[in-house]
Formats: structure tokens, sequence, C-alpha cells
């Protein structure tokens, strides 16, 4: 009885959030894991005051912090990141580079969905509709998305899973980004989860 009382109360995992923009990834980790009492939320940090993603973090009830880009690289946020004891560092949108001094703090604890199959179609510049503009204009046969770390190279960190989709022919890269949404929002929590439980 007492062992199963005090596992009962043992912590949640913490994640925190970095967005750049309308965080529809976001919304839809923090939705998730609303449900979910072994992991929660902790935070979303943007270096965009008045991003969307930022706004509905605020309506959802989730702290918020906002930064600028020379207190990313200053430490200031690695700081912040340490006081709050977290699990995972979730990038959900997130554009900035970040420096090597914060990705070999966390090594292995910083985690990014990009929307191709790396290494095809990453690195600088290819990020939202640049890559499934990308894609299209390749003739490519398939697409989809890949979970990886995050290092100190724009998507070169070793990759967890991925996931494919298929490209008709007549697709647009609208089509091929609503495919690809439709990916992440569906494996993103799952991915998390198993990062964090097993």
């Amino acid at each position: 009885m007492i062992f199963q009382a005090l596992n009962s109360m043992k912590n949640p995992k913490n994640i925190v959030i970095f967005v750049s923009g309308n965080g529809s990834n976001m919304s839809n980790l923090i939705a998730h894991f609303d449900s979910n009492p072994d992991i929660d939320v902790e935070s979303v940090f943007s270096n965009k005051k008045e991003c969307l993603g930022i706004i509905n973090a605020q309506k959802a009830g989730v702290n918020t912090v906002t930064f600028s880009k020379q207190e990313l690289e200053d430490g200031n946020v690695t700081e912040l990141v340490d006081l709050l004891n977290i699990d995972l560092i979730v990038l959900a949108g997130f554009l900035l580079k970040i420096p090597i001094e914060f990705t070999s703090h966390f090594e292995n604890k910083i985690v990014n969905v990009h929307p191709s199959l790396l290494p095809k179609f990453g690195g600088k510049g290819m990020y939202g509709k640049h890559v499934h503009k990308a894609v299209i204009e390749a003739g490519e046969t398939k697409s989809g998305i890949t979970f990886h770390y995050v290092n100190e190279n724009y998507d070169e960190g070793n990759i967890i899973e991925q996931f494919e989709c298929e490209i008709n022919p007549k697709d647009t890269w609208e089509d091929l980004e609503s495919k690809i949404q439709q990916l992440e929002h569906e494996h993103f929590p799952v991915v998390i989860e198993k990062l964090l439980t097993q």
C-alpha cells in the first residue's frame, strides 16, 4: 500500500516547447499532455513576443517566456531552462539557430521535427514551405517527417524516428504541407511520450 501511494505521487516529466510562429504542433502537444499526468508542458519559450504560438500558449494557461537572440547566445536562456529542471526541450517551429553552448549543455535533450525525410531537404533555409516546394520541384514520390536530436548544425543531429507519406503527381506544395502537418500532429506526442517514458 505504501509503495502504491508513493508511486502514484511520482513527479511528472517536464518539457519546454520552443516556438517562433503559429505553434500548431505546440498547441497539439499542450492539448495532448493536458490529459497525461506523466508529462507536463512546463513552459513555452519564443524569440518572438507577439507570435501566435505565445498567444495560444497563454490562452491554454501555460507559462510563457520570450527572449532575444542575444539572450540565447549569452547563455541567459540556458540558465533559465536549467532552473526549470526540464527533462526534454521540444522545438516546434523554432527558427533561430541554436548556439553550440546550448546544444552541448543539453546534449540529447533537444528534439526537433523536420518536414522531410532527412538527410534530404535539410540545412539552412530549409523550413516550412521552402522544404515542401523543394520536394515537389525535385519530383519526389514520397516525403515525410524526421524526429531528430538537435546539435549545432541545422538538421544534422541523430535521427530518432521517421514517418512517410506518398506524393501524388498532381500534389501542390500546399497539398504536401497538409499531409506533413497531419503526420506531425499524429506522431509528435507519441514520439515525445516514448522518449520520456521508456
